[in-house]
């Protein structure tokens, strides 16, 4: 599946059909669930309580054969108290079982689509925006917990009361039922076709939530360079614009809600009405006594309350099916760079050497293949080699070290770690012996100490101490306010691009890989610390197999053998000084433009 496959599908299932597939994936709202409708079962049938004692107070208490007889009344009242006591307090734990058991089940669909976007390779990230993926498991989920909690709640205890009402209602007067029934039975048609219509408009307000979290996000995090380029005009502007467009897509949503609970409302006084001209006729006749008609009358309320609450529990709905469809357009996504877990194989014991057979990478561009990037690179690199990878911007050095690692698939050809290809690898035994430094260098809202500590959690300070020391740079963390325990700051920002790189390289350092893939490490270091790292990193990458991707060739210089790769080929490979003396030698000619730039 391309990477543009994970935006909105549009899926043309039924609303009834997301909703159980929605449920499938939370089997926990099934547990208990026969207790818990049992009890609401019960919480219904006391509603229908106290249209029955009116009835029985007016009919036998006060209309007695010898008058009023108070002795009937207590009765009747302190019975029905009784079953309101008793229908309330299931109701209470009703809705207790309920809150419980929906707040579980929803907790582990977050988690579940957490982990499902996680597994989701760099592609299928990259194409979306991160404000539209947060909002799948923020906002989508809160809008199905919204409607599980209350809404599903609303719906079990009035879909029961309106049949319950119903069968009272017909034991007093089928007359008066069958009024009340062809009263709401247009009003069922209309909402019913206004409900198609919200479906549509609470997927688009849904999906314009997304794109406004991701423009706020946007605006959080590159609010440095908004500030530096004097553009925060245009920022606001277009953050503006993201907030209108969801203003107007719930508008139009409400505008068709609020339309289709005024038809109920007017259903519901035409009921009542309806029901006191032909009550009056049927009294006069005899066929309804006074007690029975107010009764009714009570009823009658009971069921109109259900069906007014049903449409906006209904609107409700929509919104949930809404967001039950944004994760499963998530949920259903195949990862195409899959864990083969229990199927997989661990890769072998000590250092790994290295083999690209055949390796072609194309990104996708709408969902299909893009210009090639990489064309079929062929090599092998021994184990316990340090080799740098240089070329160009653009030249396929970044795809390289992606492909190395697994963060993406080849779109032919395969990569193999001591013979064994990545696809069958497991990700627990791939991660734990290959490390890869990104260049950016992205570092937690934590202390110095919990990032180097999130490749090892059980380092002890003393251990990390000698890390540091061992790299070199324990007089700059020592030199840090805190030392290790310096708060970095959100994506490590209270640290300086080239010290949040030097903390990404001592995470790297003590996880202790056998294969160690360095991106443009030490790109944002200044020259001072680029040369005390550098002396470090050969004492580092000494006895592992290390491929780092170099814009600054110092790292070739070092490096046991040199790749050039020049429009996604490899041109050229060697030692260094090999390298530079070769006739129309490539790597010559970027080495010596960079030593005119570093003067």
């Amino acid at each position: 599946m391309s990477a543009s496959a994970v935006t909105d599908t549009g899926r043309s299932e039924s609303a009834w059909a997301t909703f159980r597939r929605g449920v499938s994936l939370s089997p926990e709202l099934k547990a208990g669930l026969a207790g818990t409708l049992g009890l609401a079962l019960i919480a219904m049938i006391g509603r229908a309580a106290v249209p029955v004692a009116v009835q029985q107070g007016i009919d036998r208490g006060l209309g007695g054969q010898n008058g009023p007889d108070m002795g009937v009344i207590a009765t009747i009242v302190g019975i029905t108290a009784l079953i309101l006591v008793v229908t309330t307090a299931c109701g209470y734990f009703m809705m207790r079982r309920l809150f419980t058991v929906s707040e579980t089940a929803l907790a582990n669909i977050r988690v579940r689509t957490f982990r499902h976007i996680h597994d989701l390779s760099m592609l299928h990230q990259q194409s979306e925006r991160r404000g539209t993926m947060v909002s799948r498991v923020t906002s989508d989920v809160d809008s199905i917990t919204q409607f599980i909690q209350w809404g599903g709640v609303i719906l079990m205890v009035n879909g029961g009361q309106l049949v319950v009402t119903t069968i009272v209602m017909a034991f007093y007067s089928w007359q008066l039922t069958l009024v009340v029934l062809a009263a709401f039975l247009p009003a069922v048609i209309v909402i019913r076709a206004f409900q198609k219509r919200l479906s549509g408009a609470y997927a688009e307000n849904r999906r314009r939530i997304g794109v406004m979290l991701g423009a706020i996000s946007e605006s959080v995090v590159g609010a440095s360079v908004i500030r530096a380029y004097g553009v925060s005009q245009r920022s606001g502007a277009k953050l503006s614009e993201t907030i209108d467009d969801y203003q107007q897509a719930q508008r139009r949503a409400m505008r068709i809600s609020v339309t289709s609970f005024s038809t109920g409302e007017i259903a519901a006084a035409l009921a009542l009405a309806s029901v006191v001209l032909v009550g009056v006729r049927l009294g006069i006749a005899g066929q309804i006594t006074l007690g029975e008609m107010t009764a009714f009358l009570f009823l009658v309320t009971l069921f109109i309350q259900p069906v007014q609450i049903a449409t906006e529990v209904l609107n409700e709905a929509q919104n949930a099916v809404a967001g039950w469809r944004r994760l499963l357009d998530v949920v259903d996504l195949k990862p195409d760079v899959a864990d083969p877990a229990e199927n997989g194989v661990h890769l072998p014991d000590g250092p790994l050497d290295i083999s690209f057979e055949r390796v072609s990478f194309s990104y996708p561009v709408d969902g299909e293949p893009g210009p090639r990037v990489l064309h079929e690179v062929h090599l092998d690199i021994p184990a316990k080699t340090r080799v740098a990878v240089v070329g160009e911007t653009g030249s396929g050095k970044t795809t390289f070290a992606k492909l190395l690692t697994r963060l993406m698939d080849p779109s032919e050809g395969r990569v193999l770690l001591s013979g064994t290809p990545l696809t069958d690898v497991r990700f627990a035994s791939l991660r734990s012996r290959v490390v890869m430094v990104p260049q950016d260098g992205f570092l937690f809202d934590a202390t110095v100490a919990e990032n180097v500590r999130f490749a090892r959690p059980d380092l002890t300070d003393v251990e990390l101490e000698q890390a540091f020391t061992d790299l070199g740079l324990l007089d700059w963390v020592q030199g840090l306010a805190h030392g290790l325990d310096t708060p970095v700051g959100e994506r490590g920002e209270a640290l300086s691009v080239g010290e949040r790189q030097l903390v990404a390289l001592a995470r790297a350092y003590v996880a202790d890989p056998d294969l160690l893939v360095l991106d443009e490490a030490t790109s944002a270091v200044d020259p001072a610390t680029e040369v005390r790292l550098q002396r470090t990193l050969d004492a580092v990458t000494r006895g592992r197999t290390t491929v780092a991707i170099a814009h600054r060739l110092s790292t070739a210089q070092s490096a046991d053998e040199v790749i050039v790769v020049d429009k996604g080929v490899v041109i050229q490979r060697g030692p260094h000084d090999q390298l530079l003396t070769a006739p129309d030698s490539t790597y010559a000619k970027l080495y010596a433009s960079w030593l005119e730039q570093t003067r």
